[in-house]
């Protein structure tokens, strides 16, 4: 059974409410297993193949910890809304970060200072990413929806932001590796790099403005007296 309340449809069953919370903490647990295993072979490979795009995708996997372990952390207080905007003011702030740094590496690729070089493991765990963590969003926003929750909405929305990253990464890596074009590792470095910066502001305009975290993952429409 479910109840609307400001247009956000949420659980009524207290027991179904139960279940849907443990499987979000369950799908957050296993989200920021592989993204510590992700950063740490990523950071690895990029410094030895000097590849920004594997740095900048380590550095996100990071990022990705983060906002997955501040959802966790959310979850684990009695009343989880309050502890929403310090989550995405740390996530905004780290996504800031990201891009500052990675824009800046490849900027040194672009012109020369460095070039990546071919990276075997770079190409194989961007595949593997790009298989595994699409499966990981769909999950947790079709249990976010259900549950009426919109930081898990976004969280997932997040995790399915690392999927586009993948096959950017996975793009510039094999058109490094097969056609030697090492502009591309930079281009792919970028990509993520706006990435970054657009989750930034997002989480940062969730916290700051106005508009509910419900309205800017489309769980909710805005009132009209609602601004920013």
């Amino acid at each position: 059974m479910t109840e609307t309340k400001n247009g956000v449809a949420r659980v009524a069953d207290p027991v179904r409410k139960l279940i849907l919370q443990r499987r979000i903490r369950i799908i957050v647990a296993i989200t920021i297993t592989y993204n510590v295993i992700e950063a740490i072979i990523a950071l690895a490979a990029g410094t030895v193949a000097s590849s920004s795009a594997l740095i900048g995708f380590g550095l996100d996997s990071i990022v990705e910890v983060l906002s997955a372990a501040a959802i966790a952390w959310q979850f684990a207080a009695p009343d989880p809304e309050k502890r929403e905007k310090v989550a995405l003011r740390v996530v905004a702030y780290s996504f800031f970060g990201l891009a500052a740094y990675v824009i800046v590496d490849a900027g040194l690729s672009l012109f020369g200072l460095r070039e990546p070089e071919h990276s075997p493991v770079g190409i194989a765990l961007a595949a593997v990413s790009l298989a595994i963590m699409p499966v990981l969003s769909w999950l947790e926003r079709r249990t976010g929806r259900e549950l009426g929750s919109a930081s898990a909405v976004a969280d997932s929305k997040q995790t399915l932001v690392c999927s586009y990253l993948s096959a950017a990464l996975l793009g510039g890596l094999l058109l490094n590796s097969l056609l030697g074009w090492a502009w591309a590792d930079s281009i792919a470095a970028l990509v993520i790099a706006g990435f970054a910066l657009k989750e930034g502001l997002e989480a940062w305009k969730g916290d700051t403005c106005a508009v509910p975290i419900s309205a800017l993952t489309g769980e909710r429409t805005l009132d009209a007296d609602t601004c920013c």
